[in-house]
């Protein structure tokens, strides 16, 4: 237990958005996917995932991590099938956004979302690191706190951020607890609690993020690690089970998404700003991680922000 107190005292988190959203239409999203985690509390209707269409019931959640593509299901499990580029540049044709406080779970075919980050050391993505699938979850704490970060959200009050920020960090620990109550993923969260305490590892992940836009070669790694240039490639997979070159695009990747929703540079500055000379390259590597050009993931964030 002392293993995981360290793994959730290290943890930065960060609230990116929620929203409670009334179906218009049924649609299935056949390889829905963010960069953000997403917990979904089910008011009315069906919402299901998967290719066994697994629904999560009425006042159930469905946490889908970050990171993962599922099949998603709003409405009717045999709706209108999309893609997730679709999707998302179509979403207002779909969905209609609450603002009513009063409404909050009144509407047929409604739900209620969170959408966050989780960072160990403010640099790995935690359920990411786990490669645990979308799941469904029982639990009145977490439904309460959903709604309760919708409601702040949706006014205006002193301390907004705050209170947001406030109840965000409470979920993501009701969460895990949920995980470890449920005996959910133990191995995954073994390894975890043992490689997250490598003292060299820590470095590693920590200049990572620092450098995004520098030179993160195998031989600069080897130097903060102080292990040989040939070993560091083996020594950063044999600890996270991926290798340092696809984790540092994969970091790269989430902080041009940050990037491309949180400023007006353009998608050359961010291309340069997360380590790509070539813009023409980094866009080709934006679409084939995220399925959808970086210029529609902007749009997706400004058209209706639903």
């Amino acid at each position: 237990m002392e293993d995981y107190n360290k793994i959730i005292e290290s943890l930065k988190v960060r609230y990116i958005k929620a929203k409670n959203l009334v179906l218009q239409q049924p649609l299935t999203v056949r390889n829905y996917y963010d960069v953000g985690n997403n917990l979904i509390l089910v008011h009315n209707g069906i919402v299901a995932f998967g290719d066994d269409k697994q629904v999560a019931e009425e006042g159930q959640l469905l946490f889908i991590p970050g990171g993962r593509s599922t099949k998603l299901y709003y409405g009717d499990t045999e709706s209108r099938v999309i893609s997730n580029d679709d999707y998302i540049t179509t979403k207002d044709k779909f969905f209609k956004s609450n603002n009513d406080l009063d409404l909050i779970g009144e509407a047929d075919d409604s739900h209620s979302f969170v959408s966050f980050e989780a960072k160990v050391f403010d640099s790995v993505n935690f359920f990411t690191s786990l490669e645990v699938p979308a799941f469904v979850i029982t639990s009145n704490k977490l439904a309460t706190l959903v709604i309760k970060i919708v409601e702040e959200s949706m006014q205006e009050l002193p301390g907004k951020e705050r209170i947001i920020s406030l109840y965000t960090e409470q979920m993501v620990v009701e969460l895990i607890r949920y995980i470890l109550k449920n005996k959910m993923f133990v191995e995954q969260l073994a390894t975890n609690s043992t490689y997250f305490k490598d003292p060299r590892l820590i470095d590693l992940f920590n200049y990572i993020k620092e450098n995004l836009g520098g030179d993160l070669s195998n031989k600069v790694l080897s130097n903060v690690a102080n292990v040989s240039e040939d070993y560091v490639g083996q020594y950063f997979k044999m600890l996270t089970g991926i290798n340092p070159q696809d984790y540092i695009e994969y970091q790269r990747m989430e902080r041009a998404v940050f990037l491309l929703r949180t400023t007006k540079k353009s998608i050359r500055e961010i291309g340069k700003d997360v380590g790509y000379k070539d813009t023409a390259y980094f866009c080709r590597r934006f679409k084939m991680m995220f399925g959808i050009p970086a210029g529609k993931m902007r749009r997706r964030e400004s058209s209706m922000n639903v």
